[in-house]
């Protein structure tokens, strides 16, 4: 019979654990906090361990870092808060075969007990050893990738191994799924997260300038350089540069970049002295580097350069099920930025939402969400408040309702009628809300002929 110790601090959880565990025909021991999980531990010999983070003493961390250094081949499943992305990325940094989020789901426990006790668990233990008393960090905190779905469970687990190594990462996605956001929490989840995090938007520039814009340039090497400017690759010093939809550069920037990597080594443009790339490139795109290899347009060997890991971001509609939480953070973030008080979603709103196929994904369903708060008249978001042409249900691409067409103007024209009403027409705040400035509010206001009523 496998052996199962569960540490927790809470009474009934721990109960509640032991009897579904014990029920799938396992010996289970408990222990309340981490330092009596330790002793447990060495005293009960158990095949697997189930530890909470927040407990007396000792918390699950460093009871998860001990239990690597006693026995690196006992799996160890950390249990967790939803919402705890630091948490699980360290967990996962330090050797933790999985996270279960509470409440308990009992079947997804019995199906993560049986995966850890049947998995061999590499013994290789972590250089970077981390200690009770986490700090949450600030910056994991502002990119947070919010989401309970398997496939944002395992991009999880995917950085907490990958922060830790300075290898190159390649980011696909769909435009509007985060892949920005996914650079972030990589970049300050491990061990470059008190270095350099430089972005550069790939398809924001011509070929000369994305050149001079990567490796820098010398005085005087073009027509109106008129000091030395230093490129990004230096600025990221040892930290991480991230290229932003790496499928727009040219081929003769390709070949540069191919050369950076192969070498890491560079010249700014223009100059003779050579340069040291100490950098961790992730790179992202929105297309099929693939399709572009056949086609001629990329090269293969940049490619798997540029692909050591890869981070493959799911669209919003393959993930319908995280909408909800969307849904309540953009509720409290923007909130926040607006100063209202819509708390409260209405009967049918996430209904509705998860009937759209976001083509944006993440990034419409938040500028939705914005709208309906600048639209909502009381602390309740309501279906009359959502502004979306409705797409087709599951495994359709087609509408399946009539909508309103309109051009972008019109559309713009409102939506910026409605957000000077709201702010009753206080032209600041109404220029914060839009991301505008007073000079381009004002041309709009005369464009459309809005008139305060």
């Amino acid at each position: 019979m496998e052996k199962i110790l569960v540490v927790e601090d809470d009474k009934i959880s721990r109960r509640i654990i032991r009897e579904i565990l014990s029920r799938s025909g396992y010996e289970v021991f408990e222990a309340e906090d981490g330092a009596q999980g330790l002793e447990s531990f060495k005293a009960n010999k158990p095949d697997l361990v189930l530890t909470d983070y927040q407990m007396p003493v000792m918390n699950g961390l460093r009871v998860l870092s001990e239990i690597r250094n006693l026995q690196p081949a006992v799996p160890v499943i950390m249990l967790t808060g939803f919402g705890d992305i630091a948490l699980i990325i360290k967990s996962i940094q330090l050797g933790a075969f999985d996270f279960l989020e509470k409440p308990i789901n009992t079947p997804q426990l019995k199906e993560v007990v049986a995966s850890a006790l049947n998995s061999v668990i590499s013994s290789k233990k972590h250089d970077q050893v981390l200690t009770e008393g986490i700090s949450i960090d600030k910056k994991i905190q502002e990119n947070i990738l919010i989401g309970r779905s398997p496939q944002i469970k395992d991009i999880f687990k995917n950085i907490g191994r990958v922060s830790l190594n300075k290898v190159n990462i390649l980011i696909e996605g769909e435009s509007g799924t985060g892949k920005e956001l996914i650079a972030r929490l990589i970049h300050y989840s491990g061990i470059t997260r008190d270095k350099p995090l430089v972005v550069v938007n790939c398809s924001a520039l011509t070929e000369t300038l994305l050149e001079s814009e990567l490796f820098g340039h010398e005085k005087g090497s073009f027509t109106g350089s008129l000091k030395t400017k230093k490129g990004k690759f230096e600025l990221a010093e040892d930290g991480t540069i991230f290229l932003d939809e790496i499928s727009e550069i040219s081929p003769n920037t390709q070949v540069k970049l191919l050369r950076v990597i192969q070498e890491l080594e560079f010249e700014r443009v223009g100059g003779e002295t050579t340069l040291p790339m100490q950098a961790r490139i992730i790179a992202a795109t929105n297309k099929k580097l693939e399709k572009l290899i056949e086609e001629g347009k990329f090269r293969e060997d940049l490619y798997y350069r540029l692909k050591v890991f890869t981070v493959q971001l799911p669209p919003l509609r393959e993930r319908r099920e995280d909408i909800k939480d969307l849904t309540i953070h953009f509720l409290t973030k923007l909130n926040k930025r607006f100063n209202k008080n819509v708390s409260k979603i209405g009967d049918g709103v996430i209904e509705m939402l998860q009937q759209h196929t976001w083509p944006g994904n993440v990034r419409e369903l938040e500028n939705t969400i914005m709208q309906a708060i600048v639209m909502s008249k009381n602390d309740v978001l309501e279906v009359e408040n959502i502004k979306i042409n409705q797409r087709a249900t599951e495994g359709s691409q087609e509408f399946n309702q009539k909508f309103e067409l309109r051009s972008l103007a019109d559309i713009e024209k409102d939506y910026i009628k409605r957000v000077l009403d709201e702010v009753r027409w206080n032209k600041i705040e109404a220029s914060r809300i839009l991301e505008i400035t007073r000079p381009t509010l004002n041309a709009k206001i005369e464009k459309y002929k809005l008139e305060q009523e």
